[in-house]
């Protein structure tokens, strides 16, 4: 694996006009990233996403092209956000209203959002989860859960490796070697 550059990469034609990207970050053309948004290290923000103001990136996160990441959310370290996936951050929004009320949204560690999903403000997904592609999440994702459909309904969980875990009592073991417990709040490393 490449060492990472001192300094991000920025396309000539993104719109950066924050001064916190984190070394190795590769922000592509069209990409608007807005004053008081932060962006980790070894990122990756596709062409024509959109990152308001008041948007933490952790490091090593990838948004794909056409994202929109509005004010409120916060993506941790390691997250993927694929193609044209969507944030809220109103649950009412009324146009040229000054009533707003912001609803942060939180992506644990590691989690992936399927490419044209919805993540409806004022939730969370758990760590290392997967939102399927097109699901419109409305409610909390336990961590390793994989969720899909409108409304995303639980299909079951997931290893880190991806690999779909089949639990005996409330224990299970991924092909991969790794054991996992289910819990009150979701499933567990063991």
């Amino acid at each position: 694996m490449a060492a990472a550059s001192n300094k991000p990469y920025i396309h000539p034609q993104a719109l950066v006009e924050t001064r916190a990207v984190g070394p190795g970050t590769r922000v592509w053309a069209f990409a608007h990233v807005m004053k008081g948004a932060v962006i980790g290290r070894d990122c990756n923000i596709g062409d024509h996403s959109f990152i308001e103001s008041g948007v933490t990136v952790g490091d090593r996160v990838t948004v794909k092209n056409g994202v929109s990441v509005w004010n409120g959310v916060t993506l941790e370290n390691g997250v993927f956000v694929g193609p044209n996936a969507a944030f809220t951050n109103d649950r009412f929004p009324v146009s040229r209203h000054n009533v707003f009320k912001l609803e942060p949204t939180r992506v644990r560690e590691g989690a992936a959002i399927g490419a044209n999903a919805t993540v409806v403000c004022g939730v969370t997904v758990g760590r290392h989860a997967m939102v399927g592609a097109g699901a419109v999440v409305t409610r909390d994702v336990p961590d390793h859960a994989l969720v899909y459909g409108n409304p995303a309904k639980s299909a079951g969980f997931l290893c880190v490796c991806r690999k779909k875990l089949t639990f005996k009592s409330a224990a299970a073991r991924c092909a991969c070697g790794l054991r996992y417990r289910k819990t009150l709040k979701g499933v567990r490393a063991a």
